[in-house]
């Protein structure tokens, strides 16, 4: 009897998760453009201190997302899809040789950012937990290869995504706290061009 209880305890808990990510990644979708600021912090146990960038995003649905690093260096990465690329000053593209499971972490956000529920599914197994006012997202990679470097990943959020957290086999943790998120707006030139728009 405790077993049949305890079973039917766990599929309640499932279908909650289930029907609270629909919610959230229906929600997400709402905004097909975003921009927001960042602050990335990186741990590593090959460092003795942890590394601190800051800087802005945009995330257009169905073409990517633009990652513009501002300190302590300058650095401007396009995600889209499969690809990495780095933009110059003047514009100029250059594809990257992108970190083992980095295209599977882009391709996972620009999933949910856009509600496709299949496509974050079939990479990892998701758990959902909290209210559609304030949410978190764990992500557990599926695929042997990716969990041989890739840990999990944890989204947080409410209206927009406000944090993310992946952690790596080897200690690595980056934690990325997102601020001022917002509709986009008009897009750049360059924007446009770096994210294939026309």
């Amino acid at each position: 009897m405790q077993f049949f209880v305890l079973l039917l305890f766990c599929v309640n808990a499932y279908a909650q998760s289930t029907d609270l990510l629909h919610t959230i990644l229906n929600q997400l979708s709402q905004h097909t453009a975003i921009r927001a600021n960042f602050t990335q912090q990186r741990q590593s146990p090959a460092l003795t201190q942890s590394q601190t960038s800051m800087g802005q995003l945009l995330f257009v649905t169905g073409h990517g997302m633009l990652w513009q690093v501002q300190q302590p260096y300058q650095q401007t990465l396009a995600l889209t899809g499969t690809r990495t690329l780095r933009i110059d000053a003047d514009g100029r593209m250059q594809p990257v040789r992108s970190e083992h499971g980095v295209s599977q972490i882009s391709q996972m956000l620009q999933g949910m950012l856009t509600g496709q529920l299949d496509e974050v599914s079939r990479q990892f197994d998701v758990h959902a937990d909290g209210s559609a006012a304030q949410w978190n997202l764990h992500f557990t990679p599926k695929q042997s290869r990716v969990a041989q470097v890739l840990k999990g990943i944890e989204l947080d959020g409410g209206n927009y995504l406000q944090r993310i957290r992946i952690d790596m086999q080897d200690g690595t943790q980056t934690d990325i706290q997102m601020s001022d998120t917002r509709d986009a707006g008009s897009l750049s030139a360059l924007e446009k061009h770096a994210l294939g728009l026309p």
